[in-house]
């Protein structure tokens, strides 16, 4: 079944996520992110050493009357989410120690299936001001399927090719929201815990592919509706305070979408022909002396007969000298390197499926 024409994608709906939700036909969405409310239990204000005010989570939303309310509530929201999930669609939920061990438990009585739990390790976490507590320096992720049997998306290739060629573990090292993509008005933060684009970024790369559909049932300031714009994917987000919209369609408005669309592409294989580069060489596909340059073209190097690359007096391999040029730690040098070809821009990557199709 697909979304009702009167719904559409790629927009905000406003009002209650578990009443809205029950207007999308059952299996709908290839990925749902849903950072619900923390239940934070906050009593007291709390103040810097320099007796300033923390500016915390203190919005109405965040404010159940008794973890009873929040699990009634915790179980209605993801009961629904299980009915709008396709079956072969994947769940991420993020919370903290004070709601994620009760989410985990109210998935596994609704038969939900756990693949894993992510923990976000946090760069800059808020320091323990009191000192009476290690310093809440992460965040878990669940990310599960509808049941065990599910035919998930994982692409697992890339993800590893986006870690060096080092399988992607379950720590994830990130900083909080800050800088310029954090949305504030007047100085103050639009919302208390707006998600690092970098997140929405790993969780939409490894679970959904280009097309897919992605529902935000607490959608914030549009975090997900962002990242899904810009990698074409297709979102719908649930949020039930207009100023959060606002600001959300604001900022996705200013999303300029990835145009190259091939390189959005990535065929999971895990049986794939390992092509060096050297053997674009021997195909006659690169030849020694010829200049590579990114898509851009910042950054230029020439093709040596041992298929190294040198430029700018470095030397090194196509992934090596990507990162040195870019002052990276690492780099993916097929998806860095064009070379031209009758006035086009050719990938190094579209060559080295040429050469794999051909040793098949």
């Amino acid at each position: 079944m697909k979304i009702k024409e009167n719904v559409g994608v790629n927009k905000i709906i406003l009002g209650n996520c578990i009443e809205k939700m029950l207007d999308f036909p059952e299996n709908s969405f290839d990925l749902i992110f849903a950072d619900p409310p923390y239940n934070l239990q906050l009593e007291k204000t709390l103040n810097r050493p320099d007796y300033s005010k923390v500016n915390g989570v203190k919005e109405n939303w965040d404010k159940f009357k008794s973890f009873g309310d929040y699990d009634k509530f915790t179980y209605n929201w993801l009961n629904v989410v299980k009915r709008v999930l396709k079956e072969n669609g994947s769940l991420w939920v993020i919370g903290t120690y004070h709601n994620i061990f009760r989410i985990g438990k109210i998935l596994q009585d609704l038969g939900f299936w756990i693949l894993n739990d992510v923990v976000w390790i946090k760069t800059n976490p808020m320091p323990n001001f009191r000192g009476t507590r290690f310093s809440n320096a992460h965040e878990t992720i669940i990310w599960c399927t509808k049941n065990k049997n599910s035919k998930y998306t994982f692409n697992y290739n890339l993800m590893k090719s986006l870690n060096d060629d080092l399988q992607m573990r379950s720590n994830w090292t990130f900083p909080i929201c800050n800088g310029s993509e954090r949305l504030k008005f007047n100085g103050l933060k639009i919302h208390p815990t707006q998600k690092p684009e970098s997140i929405l970024t790993r969780i939409i790369l490894s679970a959904t592919k280009p097309g897919d559909i992605i529902l935000d049932p607490f959608f914030g300031t549009g975090t997900t509706g962002a990242v899904s714009k810009k990698y074409n994917r297709k979102f719908i987000g649930i949020e039930n305070n207009k100023k959060y919209i606002k600001f959300a369609k604001q900022r996705i408005k200013k999303v300029v979408p990835i145009k190259d669309l091939d390189s959005l592409n990535f065929k999971e294989n895990k049986e794939q022909i390992r092509i060096p580069f050297g053997q674009l060489i021997e195909f006659n596909l690169i030849k020694p002396g010829e200049i590579l340059y990114d898509l851009n073209k910042r950054w230029n190097a020439k093709v040596k007969i041992d298929g190294s690359l040198i430029s700018e007096n470095f030397k090194g391999s196509i992934h090596t000298l990507a990162a040195k040029l870019q002052n990276l730690p690492s780099c993916n040098g097929w998806t860095f390197w064009y070379k031209s070809e009758k006035n086009n821009s050719i990938s190094i990557n579209l060559l080295r499926e040429k050469v794999r199709s051909e040793l098949k």
